[in-house]
């Protein structure tokens, strides 16, 4: 999903912006004051560990950390896990995925500084960032949402490299299945099989009315959408709002998110995490349901924080990652951009030249359906706007059905944004 801050912008820039106002801050601030704050600091870390302790003991999760986990990579790194994926001994693949997959493509991440999402929400005056996405907050003033949708809308951006290198994997006989948070449907653009395909968080392609359940297409949305009206049902006595199939905060995850997840941790072989912080559960917990002795690659710009893992710990049921511990038999960190490190990968599998090659003629084939669209909808835009023949009247106006087909149009114009 994306506001239009340009995806070129980096993390770095804004780190370092930020480290130089918290050095200013600081430069400002009374010995005392600091003296302060380390010891909230202090005082936080200590309840956190407390906290930990006691959880551990209750679950016994110490008992887990004690027992010895055989390890399946030769080398706990990047390499090793390449050369793992090349022995043949790997076969079942799952992709877990969030929004930093599809920043290259000009959609930005919910929770970067500066450039995410909820950074950029101020001019609809919301309560809160997440009220634009929360169940309750839509149902009462659904406007800001479908604001937002026009310049988010799936359709204008394509696939990134992360994108086609795990087409890549599934066309090598390697991907399991693919678990992603966005909402953009870039895995459907990329043309990955849809029985691949778990879209934990929903999706655009289809539409519900609130009120009375119909259902409607994403022609028929997008129609809705960029004539800024608020889609509303079309059926005989009803005036629900249409709301895009994806996940609220305040919605269950579809069904089929708990249905594959039940049998396909079980045959993991190789879990590969990408641009998403493991924030939002129950998503994240999935990286504590393989094995554990199943091997981890997480690829993002920062890794998770302990607070984090011990989420994930309680949530999942197994342990966080141990990136830098001494007893880390399966867990590997590659700090990079998502394509950046599906780059690495490619080349270091001899994929390289053909993941480079599938992105290239894959653009170029969603560039020439873009055009004919375009060509199309200005086709028909002109013959609409043609005078009728002298003599003959147009025929009554007509709006579309939630199939995109043509009918009378019988009810008031929905409401404009």
């Amino acid at each position: 999903m994306s506001e239009n801050p340009s995806p070129s912008s980096s993390k770095d820039e804004v780190g370092e912006g930020s480290s130089r106002t918290a050095t200013s801050s600081k430069q400002q601030s009374s010995p005392a004051e600091s003296e302060g704050a380390a010891a909230d600091e202090e005082k936080d870390s200590s309840v956190m560990e407390k906290l930990q302790q006691f959880m551990t003991r209750a679950f016994h999760l110490d008992d887990k950390e004690k027992e010895e986990v055989p390890q399946v990579l030769e080398e706990v790194t990047f390499e090793g896990v390449c050369r793992y994926m090349r022995s043949g001994k790997c076969k079942n693949i799952i992709t877990m995925v969030g929004a930093g997959i599809s920043t290259s493509a000009g959609i930005p991440d919910f929770r970067s500084p500066g450039t995410g999402l909820y950074d950029n929400l101020h001019q609809y005056n919301l309560p809160h960032p997440q009220a634009i996405f929360m169940i309750d907050f839509f149902k009462g003033n659904p406007k800001p949402f479908f604001v937002l949708a026009k310049e988010l809308y799936p359709g204008s951006f394509k696939p990134t490299i992360c994108h086609y290198f795990i087409k890549l994997l599934n066309e090598k006989g390697l991907l399991l299945r693919h678990y992603t948070q966005n909402i953009d449907t870039l895995e459907r653009v990329s043309a990955l099989p849809l029985d691949k395909l778990v879209e934990a968080h929903g999706t655009f392609q289809t539409s519900h009315c609130l009120e009375c359940g119909a259902e409607y297409s994403l022609p028929w949305m997008k129609e809705k959408i960029f004539a800024d009206e608020i889609p509303t049902c079309t059926e005989e006595d009803c005036v629900g709002v249409i709301k895009p199939d994806i996940v609220f905060f305040g919605e269950s995850l579809p069904d089929r998110f708990s249905e594959c997840v039940a049998k396909d941790m079980k045959q993991c072989d190789l879990l590969i995490i990408m641009g998403t912080s493991l924030v939002v559960q129950p998503f994240a917990s999935l990286a504590n349901r393989v094995s554990r002795s199943i091997p981890r690659l997480y690829i993002n710009l920062e890794k998770t924080t302990p607070e984090d893992d011990m989420m994930a710990m309680l949530m999942g049921g197994g342990g966080g990652f141990r990136f830098d511990a001494e007893d880390n038999v399966r867990d590997v960190y590659q700090q990079a951009t998502c394509d950046t490190g599906c780059s690495a990968m490619a080349d270091l599998l001899g994929w390289g030249d053909e993941l480079r090659e599938l992105v290239e003629k894959e653009h170029a084939r969603i560039d020439k359906e873009m055009e004919a669209k375009k060509d199309a909808a200005s086709s028909h835009k002109n013959k609409r706007r043609s005078p009728s023949p002298a003599g003959k009247p147009r025929k009554n106006s007509t709006s579309p059905t939630r199939d995109g087909s043509k009918s009378p149009s019988s009810k008031s114009p929905e409401q404009k944004l």
